[in-house]
Protein backbone atom coordinates (compact mmCIF):
# COMPACT_ATOMS: atom_id res chain seq x y z
CA UNK A 1 0.00 0.00 0.00
CA UNK A 2 1.37 3.32 -0.87
CA UNK A 3 0.16 6.56 0.83
CA UNK A 4 0.95 9.47 -0.60
CA UNK A 5 0.83 12.78 1.22
CA UNK A 6 1.64 16.28 -0.68
CA UNK A 7 4.38 18.63 -0.24
CA UNK A 8 6.83 18.28 2.43
CA UNK A 9 10.50 18.25 2.93
CA UNK A 10 12.19 16.39 5.49
CA UNK A 11 13.76 18.86 7.71
CA UNK A 12 10.23 20.20 7.62
CA UNK A 13 8.27 17.15 8.45
CA UNK A 14 10.50 15.26 11.03
CA UNK A 15 12.64 17.91 12.72
CA UNK A 16 14.39 16.92 15.59
CA UNK A 17 13.38 13.31 15.29
CA UNK A 18 16.01 11.17 17.38
CA UNK A 19 18.53 9.47 14.82
CA UNK A 20 17.93 11.40 11.77
CA UNK A 21 19.54 14.14 9.20
CA UNK A 22 17.37 17.20 10.21
CA UNK A 23 18.83 20.65 10.98
CA UNK A 24 18.11 23.99 13.03
CA UNK A 25 18.63 26.56 10.87
CA UNK A 26 19.18 27.17 7.23
CA UNK A 27 21.60 28.83 5.05
CA UNK A 28 20.75 32.24 2.70
CA UNK A 29 21.91 33.19 -0.26
CA UNK A 30 23.86 35.60 1.38
CA UNK A 31 26.17 33.14 3.48
CA UNK A 32 24.08 33.78 6.66
CA UNK A 33 21.55 31.60 8.25
CA UNK A 34 18.35 31.41 9.59
CA UNK A 35 16.63 29.21 12.39
CA UNK A 36 14.26 27.03 11.24
CA UNK A 37 11.10 28.51 13.01
CA UNK A 38 8.02 26.58 14.17
CA UNK A 39 5.73 27.00 11.70
CA UNK A 40 1.98 25.85 11.45
CA UNK A 41 0.29 23.49 8.82
CA UNK A 42 -2.38 25.59 9.37
CA UNK A 43 -0.81 28.55 7.51
CA UNK A 44 -2.54 29.88 4.92
CA UNK A 45 0.25 30.47 2.21
CA UNK A 46 1.76 28.20 -0.25
CA UNK A 47 5.46 28.06 -1.24
CA UNK A 48 6.08 27.75 -5.12
CA UNK A 49 7.70 24.46 -6.21
CA UNK A 50 8.81 24.40 -9.84
CA UNK A 51 11.15 23.13 -11.49
CA UNK A 52 12.46 27.10 -11.54
CA UNK A 53 12.25 27.28 -8.14
CA UNK A 54 14.22 23.54 -7.30
CA UNK A 55 17.03 24.95 -9.54
CA UNK A 56 17.15 28.66 -7.65
CA UNK A 57 16.63 26.62 -3.89
CA UNK A 58 19.03 24.21 -4.88
CA UNK A 59 22.22 26.73 -5.88
CA UNK A 60 24.26 24.37 -7.88
CA UNK A 61 24.04 22.06 -4.72
CA UNK A 62 25.01 24.88 -1.93
CA UNK A 63 21.38 24.47 -0.81
CA UNK A 64 20.64 28.19 0.09
CA UNK A 65 18.49 29.38 -2.33
CA UNK A 66 15.37 28.64 -1.18
CA UNK A 67 14.14 32.25 -0.10
CA UNK A 68 14.89 32.77 -3.99
CA UNK A 69 11.84 30.31 -4.67
CA UNK A 70 9.90 32.15 -6.98
CA UNK A 71 6.14 32.77 -7.11
CA UNK A 72 3.92 32.06 -4.31
CA UNK A 73 2.24 33.36 -1.48
CA UNK A 74 4.84 33.23 1.48
CA UNK A 75 6.74 35.47 3.48
CA UNK A 76 9.88 36.24 3.12
CA UNK A 77 12.21 33.25 4.17
CA UNK A 78 9.01 31.37 4.61
CA UNK A 79 10.55 28.56 3.71
CA UNK A 80 12.65 28.00 6.79
CA UNK A 81 10.41 26.73 8.58
CA UNK A 82 9.61 23.42 10.12
CA UNK A 83 6.19 21.85 11.70
CA UNK A 84 6.05 21.51 15.51
CA UNK A 85 5.80 17.63 16.50
CA UNK A 86 2.67 18.48 18.35
CA UNK A 87 0.76 18.64 15.08
CA UNK A 88 2.69 15.62 13.68
CA UNK A 89 2.15 12.85 16.55
CA UNK A 90 0.59 10.35 14.55
CA UNK A 91 3.63 10.21 11.81
CA UNK A 92 6.38 9.98 14.85
CA UNK A 93 4.15 7.14 16.54
CA UNK A 94 4.32 5.45 13.20
CA UNK A 95 8.43 6.15 12.65
CA UNK A 96 8.94 5.08 16.30
CA UNK A 97 6.96 1.70 15.83
CA UNK A 98 8.70 1.08 12.36
CA UNK A 99 11.05 2.71 10.20
CA UNK A 100 11.95 6.29 9.04
CA UNK A 101 13.75 7.17 6.02
CA UNK A 102 15.87 10.19 5.99
CA UNK A 103 17.94 9.90 2.91
CA UNK A 104 14.98 9.63 0.19
CA UNK A 105 14.64 12.29 -2.66
CA UNK A 106 11.88 12.61 -4.96
CA UNK A 107 12.82 11.10 -8.17
CA UNK A 108 11.41 14.26 -10.13
CA UNK A 109 12.45 17.51 -9.74
CA UNK A 110 9.02 18.98 -9.16
CA UNK A 111 5.44 19.04 -8.49
CA UNK A 112 2.27 17.23 -7.72
CA UNK A 113 1.68 16.00 -11.61
CA UNK A 114 5.09 14.36 -12.36
CA UNK A 115 5.70 13.12 -8.70
CA UNK A 116 2.29 10.99 -9.00
CA UNK A 117 3.03 9.95 -12.65
CA UNK A 118 6.58 8.69 -11.17
CA UNK A 119 4.68 6.41 -8.36
CA UNK A 120 2.67 4.44 -11.33
CA UNK A 121 5.15 4.35 -14.12
CA UNK A 122 8.78 5.88 -13.06
CA UNK A 123 8.42 8.60 -14.88
CA UNK A 124 6.30 11.34 -16.55
CA UNK A 125 6.51 11.49 -20.47
CA UNK A 126 9.75 13.62 -19.60
CA UNK A 127 7.11 16.16 -18.67
CA UNK A 128 7.27 19.17 -15.93
CA UNK A 129 4.57 20.46 -14.19
CA UNK A 130 4.27 23.84 -15.70
CA UNK A 131 0.87 24.26 -16.86
CA UNK A 132 -1.73 26.32 -18.23
CA UNK A 133 -4.89 24.70 -17.24
CA UNK A 134 -5.67 22.17 -14.71
CA UNK A 135 -3.89 19.44 -16.31
CA UNK A 136 -4.61 16.25 -14.48
CA UNK A 137 -4.99 14.12 -17.23
CA UNK A 138 -7.20 12.82 -19.76
CA UNK A 139 -10.15 14.89 -18.44
CA UNK A 140 -8.52 17.87 -18.78
CA UNK A 141 -10.06 20.79 -20.72
CA UNK A 142 -8.98 21.11 -24.43
CA UNK A 143 -5.83 23.63 -24.58
CA UNK A 144 -4.58 22.34 -20.97
CA UNK A 145 -0.74 21.01 -21.41
CA UNK A 146 2.13 19.94 -19.31
CA UNK A 147 5.90 21.34 -20.82
CA UNK A 148 8.42 18.95 -21.48
CA UNK A 149 11.92 19.53 -20.04
CA UNK A 150 15.04 20.35 -21.88
CA UNK A 151 18.71 18.60 -21.07
CA UNK A 152 19.27 22.15 -20.10
CA UNK A 153 16.73 22.30 -17.62
CA UNK A 154 14.77 24.61 -19.53
CA UNK A 155 10.99 24.93 -20.24
CA UNK A 156 10.50 23.28 -23.99
CA UNK A 157 7.23 22.41 -26.01
CA UNK A 158 4.47 21.25 -24.29
CA UNK A 159 2.09 18.20 -24.53
CA UNK A 160 -1.19 17.48 -23.61
CA UNK A 161 -1.28 15.48 -20.49
CA UNK A 162 -2.99 11.96 -21.47
CA UNK A 163 0.31 9.65 -22.43
CA UNK A 164 0.63 6.10 -23.64
CA UNK A 165 3.81 5.11 -21.85
CA UNK A 166 3.55 1.95 -20.21
CA UNK A 167 2.44 1.57 -16.01
CA UNK A 168 3.24 -0.93 -13.44
CA UNK A 169 -0.80 -1.52 -13.96
CA UNK A 170 -0.23 -3.11 -17.34
CA UNK A 171 2.39 -5.47 -15.46
CA UNK A 172 -0.39 -6.34 -12.62
CA UNK A 173 -2.62 -6.85 -15.40
CA UNK A 174 -0.61 -9.36 -17.48
CA UNK A 175 0.05 -11.31 -14.03
CA UNK A 176 -3.57 -10.84 -13.18
CA UNK A 177 -3.04 -9.06 -10.01
CA UNK A 178 -5.53 -6.70 -8.62
CA UNK A 179 -5.16 -3.04 -8.08
CA UNK A 180 -7.08 0.21 -6.55
CA UNK A 181 -5.86 3.42 -6.79
CA UNK A 182 -8.34 5.61 -4.13
CA UNK A 183 -8.21 9.29 -4.77
CA UNK A 184 -11.12 12.28 -4.33
CA UNK A 185 -13.44 12.46 -6.72
CA UNK A 186 -13.55 13.71 -10.73
CA UNK A 187 -13.71 17.40 -10.95
CA UNK A 188 -15.83 18.35 -13.77
CA UNK A 189 -16.40 22.08 -12.64
CA UNK A 190 -12.36 22.26 -13.55
CA UNK A 191 -12.69 20.90 -16.77
CA UNK A 192 -11.88 17.30 -15.47
CA UNK A 193 -9.26 17.43 -13.52
CA UNK A 194 -9.64 14.02 -11.30
CA UNK A 195 -6.68 13.69 -8.41
CA UNK A 196 -5.66 10.19 -9.35
CA UNK A 197 -2.29 9.39 -11.68
CA UNK A 198 -4.01 6.93 -14.19
CA UNK A 199 -6.55 9.69 -15.00
CA UNK A 200 -3.16 10.38 -17.19
CA UNK A 201 -2.79 7.12 -18.76
CA UNK A 202 -5.36 6.72 -21.76
CA UNK A 203 -5.15 2.92 -21.68
CA UNK A 204 -6.70 3.41 -18.36
CA UNK A 205 -8.46 6.25 -18.63
CA UNK A 206 -10.70 4.58 -21.57
CA UNK A 207 -10.37 1.26 -20.67
CA UNK A 208 -11.65 -1.80 -17.99
CA UNK A 209 -9.20 -0.57 -15.67
CA UNK A 210 -10.81 2.27 -14.69
CA UNK A 211 -12.84 0.50 -12.92
CA UNK A 212 -9.72 0.18 -10.48
CA UNK A 213 -9.97 4.11 -9.69
CA UNK A 214 -11.97 4.18 -6.73
CA UNK A 215 -13.61 7.34 -5.54
CA UNK A 216 -14.25 8.85 -2.64
CA UNK A 217 -10.54 7.93 -0.95
CA UNK A 218 -12.33 7.16 2.20
CA UNK A 219 -13.97 3.97 0.37
CA UNK A 220 -10.65 2.20 1.44
CA UNK A 221 -11.55 2.13 4.77
CA UNK A 222 -14.84 0.11 4.40
CA UNK A 223 -13.11 -1.74 1.91
CA UNK A 224 -9.96 -3.68 3.77
CA UNK A 225 -12.54 -4.07 7.27
CA UNK A 226 -14.65 -6.10 4.46
CA UNK A 227 -11.73 -7.84 3.40
CA UNK A 228 -10.88 -6.17 0.31
CA UNK A 229 -7.59 -4.79 -1.04
CA UNK A 230 -5.59 -4.98 -3.75
CA UNK A 231 -2.06 -6.49 -3.90
CA UNK A 232 -1.05 -3.14 -5.19
CA UNK A 233 -2.98 -0.10 -3.57
CA UNK A 234 -2.28 3.53 -3.69
CA UNK A 235 -4.23 6.25 -1.62
CA UNK A 236 -4.20 9.94 -1.77
CA UNK A 237 -5.66 12.45 0.29
CA UNK A 238 -8.41 14.74 0.17
CA UNK A 239 -7.61 18.66 0.31
CA UNK A 240 -9.62 18.11 4.07
CA UNK A 241 -6.60 16.05 5.20
CA UNK A 242 -3.81 16.77 2.98
CA UNK A 243 -0.27 18.38 4.30
CA UNK A 244 -0.28 20.86 1.91
CA UNK A 245 0.81 24.45 2.88
CA UNK A 246 -2.16 26.25 2.42
CA UNK A 247 -4.80 23.12 2.94
CA UNK A 248 -5.17 24.79 6.19
CA UNK A 249 -5.37 21.38 7.48
CA UNK A 250 -4.35 19.27 10.70
CA UNK A 251 -6.22 16.40 9.97
CA UNK A 252 -3.56 14.68 7.41
CA UNK A 253 -1.55 12.53 10.39
CA UNK A 254 -4.66 11.24 11.23
CA UNK A 255 -6.25 10.25 8.15
CA UNK A 256 -3.00 8.32 7.70
CA UNK A 257 -3.05 6.69 10.59
CA UNK A 258 -7.28 5.49 10.04
CA UNK A 259 -5.40 4.04 6.54
CA UNK A 260 -2.41 2.82 8.68
CA UNK A 261 -4.97 1.07 11.71
CA UNK A 262 -7.84 0.00 9.43
CA UNK A 263 -4.83 -2.08 7.86
CA UNK A 264 -3.16 -3.30 11.21
CA UNK A 265 -6.41 -4.56 12.52
CA UNK A 266 -7.39 -6.65 9.40
CA UNK A 267 -6.53 -10.09 8.29
CA UNK A 268 -4.23 -7.86 5.89
CA UNK A 269 -1.79 -7.15 8.08
CA UNK A 270 0.75 -9.91 8.32
CA UNK A 271 1.60 -10.16 4.93
CA UNK A 272 1.31 -5.92 3.75
CA UNK A 273 4.07 -3.33 3.60
CA UNK A 274 2.94 0.33 3.96
CA UNK A 275 4.79 3.19 2.34
CA UNK A 276 3.58 6.47 3.51
CA UNK A 277 5.31 9.18 1.85
CA UNK A 278 5.15 13.04 0.46
CA UNK A 279 5.23 13.36 -3.03
CA UNK A 280 7.50 16.39 -3.03
CA UNK A 281 9.18 18.96 -1.33
CA UNK A 282 6.67 22.11 -1.64
CA UNK A 283 9.43 24.57 -1.12
CA UNK A 284 10.04 23.62 2.16
CA UNK A 285 14.18 23.98 3.56
CA UNK A 286 15.66 21.13 3.40
CA UNK A 287 19.54 20.93 4.21
CA UNK A 288 21.04 17.65 1.94
CA UNK A 289 21.79 18.54 -1.36
CA UNK A 290 20.16 15.85 -3.98
CA UNK A 291 22.30 13.66 -6.01
CA UNK A 292 22.06 15.01 -9.98
CA UNK A 293 21.31 11.29 -11.82
CA UNK A 294 20.11 12.70 -14.66
CA UNK A 295 17.71 15.54 -15.95
CA UNK A 296 14.89 14.61 -14.16
CA UNK A 297 16.25 14.25 -10.17
CA UNK A 298 17.05 13.51 -7.82
CA UNK A 299 14.88 16.32 -6.25
CA UNK A 300 14.65 17.48 -2.76
CA UNK A 301 14.49 14.76 -0.05
CA UNK A 302 11.27 13.92 1.21
CA UNK A 303 10.24 11.60 4.29
CA UNK A 304 9.14 8.10 4.02
CA UNK A 305 7.36 5.48 6.50
CA UNK A 306 7.39 2.01 6.06
CA UNK A 307 4.86 0.28 8.07
CA UNK A 308 4.81 -3.74 7.83
CA UNK A 309 4.89 -6.61 10.17
CA UNK A 310 8.44 -7.03 9.24
CA UNK A 311 9.50 -3.68 9.51
CA UNK A 312 12.52 -3.01 11.75
CA UNK A 313 11.72 -1.47 14.88
CA UNK A 314 12.27 2.26 15.71
CA UNK A 315 15.04 2.43 13.02
CA UNK A 316 16.16 5.18 10.56
CA UNK A 317 17.47 4.20 7.34
CA UNK A 318 20.07 6.58 6.44
CA UNK A 319 20.35 4.26 2.77
CA UNK A 320 20.16 6.60 -0.21
CA UNK A 321 16.23 5.99 -2.00
CA UNK A 322 14.47 7.57 -4.31
CA UNK A 323 10.55 7.52 -4.29
CA UNK A 324 11.19 5.26 -7.71
CA UNK A 325 12.36 2.60 -4.72
CA UNK A 326 8.98 1.98 -3.64
CA UNK A 327 8.27 1.01 -7.46
CA UNK A 328 11.07 -1.93 -7.21
CA UNK A 329 10.01 -2.70 -3.77
CA UNK A 330 6.43 -3.82 -6.00
CA UNK A 331 8.70 -5.25 -8.68
CA UNK A 332 11.03 -7.34 -6.47
CA UNK A 333 7.83 -8.49 -4.79
CA UNK A 334 5.36 -9.68 -7.68
CA UNK A 335 8.08 -10.52 -9.48
CA UNK A 336 7.56 -7.79 -12.45
CA UNK A 337 10.38 -5.90 -14.95
CA UNK A 338 11.51 -2.34 -14.65
CA UNK A 339 9.71 0.24 -16.30
CA UNK A 340 11.65 3.38 -16.37
CA UNK A 341 15.12 4.70 -15.65
CA UNK A 342 14.26 5.73 -11.82
CA UNK A 343 12.50 2.24 -10.78
CA UNK A 344 15.67 0.74 -12.79
CA UNK A 345 18.56 2.22 -10.45
CA UNK A 346 16.53 2.83 -7.17
CA UNK A 347 17.93 1.55 -4.43
CA UNK A 348 16.16 -1.60 -3.04
CA UNK A 349 14.49 -0.86 0.64
CA UNK A 350 15.53 -4.25 1.84
CA UNK A 351 17.13 -2.29 4.85
CA UNK A 352 14.10 -1.05 6.32
CA UNK A 353 12.96 -4.95 6.58
CA UNK A 354 14.02 -8.02 8.71
CA UNK A 355 12.28 -10.61 7.15
CA UNK A 356 14.01 -13.00 9.88
CA UNK A 357 11.98 -11.86 12.29
CA UNK A 358 8.44 -13.15 12.96
CA UNK A 359 5.52 -10.87 12.02
CA UNK A 360 4.59 -8.15 14.68
CA UNK A 361 1.53 -7.53 16.31
CA UNK A 362 -0.21 -4.60 15.32
CA UNK A 363 -0.58 -1.93 17.95
CA UNK A 364 -3.11 1.14 17.16
CA UNK A 365 -1.38 4.48 16.16
CA UNK A 366 -2.73 7.02 18.28
CA UNK A 367 -4.81 9.52 16.66
CA UNK A 368 -7.09 12.34 17.18
CA UNK A 369 -9.94 11.27 14.94
CA UNK A 370 -10.64 7.59 14.42
CA UNK A 371 -11.50 5.92 11.39
CA UNK A 372 -14.90 6.06 11.74
CA UNK A 373 -14.91 10.17 11.34
CA UNK A 374 -13.17 9.70 8.04
CA UNK A 375 -15.52 6.91 6.85
CA UNK A 376 -18.21 9.94 6.81
CA UNK A 377 -16.31 12.50 6.02
CA UNK A 378 -17.79 14.36 2.71
CA UNK A 379 -15.77 14.64 0.34
CA UNK A 380 -14.94 18.82 -0.04
CA UNK A 381 -14.63 19.59 -3.52
CA UNK A 382 -11.22 20.39 -3.65
CA UNK A 383 -7.88 18.62 -4.53
CA UNK A 384 -5.55 17.90 -2.36
CA UNK A 385 -2.77 19.95 -3.96
CA UNK A 386 -3.44 23.83 -5.69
Amino acid sequence: MIVIQENRSFDNMFNGYPGANTVASGELIDGSTIPLAPTSMTVPWDIDHTVASFLAAYNGGNMNGFGLESGGTNPPNGAYGYVPKSQTQPYWAMAQQYVLTDNLFASQLDESFTAHQFLISGQAGGTVNAPSAPPWGCDAPTGAYVRLLTPQRTLGGSVFPCFTYKTIADELDAKSLPWRYYAPPLRTDLGGLAWTAFDAISAVRYGPDWANVVTPQTKVLADVASGTLGAVTWVVPDAADSDHSGSKSTTGPDWVASVVNAVGQSKFWNNTAIFVLWDDWGGWYDHVPPPQLDTYGLGMRVPMIVISPYAKKGYVSHVQYETASVLKFVETTFGLAPLAASDSRAAPLDDCFDLTQNPRPFSAIPARASSSHFRAERPSGIPPDD
